[in-house]
């Protein structure tokens, strides 16, 4: 990723207005902002989160706050807690979220 054409800047991401994403259970908060190619986000998952679809897209994610479980499409799951990160490419693993009891996460893709 080439990071183009962005002055510098800061964001108050409390003054940035969410948009509600309903999952296939509970719901995701996203608190957006694009920087050139790269839409950078605060997310929170409620409490019993399930995302409603597969997802092809590449991220890098930070766990902020509480505990996120990424499925891989393959079987696989991965349990991040507050500090942990993950990394995926583009079209690499299709992987879906879920929080039993909600989490916080930056994400930048």
């Amino acid at each position: 990723m080439e990071l183009t054409d962005i002055p510098f800047g800061t964001t108050d991401w409390s003054k940035i207005p969410p948009t509600t994403h309903p999952g296939e259970a509970g719901t995701a908060y996203w608190h957006t902002c694009q920087f050139g190619n790269a839409r950078v986000r605060m997310v929170e998952y409620s409490a019993g989160y399930l995302a409603d679809h597969w997802c092809l897209k590449g991220h890098i994610l930070l766990c902020l706050e509480g505990q996120l479980e990424t499925e891989l499409e393959d079987g696989r799951t991965f349990t991040l807690t507050a500090g942990m990160s993950y990394q995926v490419a583009d079209n690499a693993q299709a992987h879906r979220s879920s929080s039993a009891k909600g989490a916080k996460l930056f994400i930048v893709d």
